[in-house]
């Protein structure tokens, strides 16, 4: 229960400050986010990346290939001290990991709509035969564009016996994800936020002034 009310006030925290602005760049090839709250001994973490950095594409995974590419990545981001590597010293171990394929809200919307123009588009048909081929044309090339969206989410809860030793995160993520050039940060503890830049050309993030 502690864990995930952590995770329910990391949102409530950063949701006015941080939505905006990943609504804007959820779809931004190379940029994922991580949200961090800190409660006592009690490290939560909050973890989105596009499909096209963890995977190469976007697209729903259909084929066998596609499939064993999104259950190799699952792997991966379930084992969280190997993607975001924390100093020994500060005593952390994993309580507990979810990772998932998520579609975006957007192309689930257009997923709807697209299926009420077919509908009304079926009605139609014997009136606008011609007009309705041009328009189902256009149609299926909108809605592949926008249906090929996806996105990785993953939480992680963790417990540090010694968090004054939580001095840097290494994101070897960048090393495991060759698509990902860069993670866009928030840590919220009992004193405050900070927000960060973490870049694959500068792989480390200092903690030294939240601890």
């Amino acid at each position: 229960m502690k864990s995930h009310a952590l995770l329910i006030s990391l949102l409530a925290a950063s949701q006015a400050g941080a939505e905006t602005s990943r609504q804007l760049d959820a779809h931004e090839h190379g940029v994922s986010t991580l949200n961090i709250a800190v409660d006592g001994q009690t490290m939560a973490m909050e973890f989105h990346a596009p499909g096209a950095d963890i995977v190469g594409f976007e697209h729903p995974a259909e084929t066998e290939a596609d499939l064993a590419k999104v259950e190799s990545a699952l792997a991966v981001l379930s084992s969280p001290l190997d993607l975001f590597v924390l100093p020994p010293d500060a005593g952390c171990t994993v309580v507990s990991t979810q990772a998932m394929l998520e579609r975006d809200e957007a192309a689930a919307e257009h997923d709807d709509h697209h299926d009420e123009v077919d509908h009304a588009k079926h009605d139609d048909h014997d009136d606008h035969d011609d007009h309705d081929d041009h328009d189902d044309h256009d149609d299926h090339d909108d809605h592949d564009e926008a249906s090929g969206h996806t996105e990785f989410h993953a939480t992680y809860t963790m417990t540090c016996t010694n968090l004054p030793k939580l001095t840097d995160i290494t994101f070897a993520y960048f090393e495991s994800f060759e698509n990902a050039r860069e993670v866009e940060v928030q840590v919220i503890t009992g004193s405050g936020a900070a927000s960060f830049h973490v870049e694959k050309d500068a792989p480390s993030l200092n903690l030294r002034s939240l601890f």
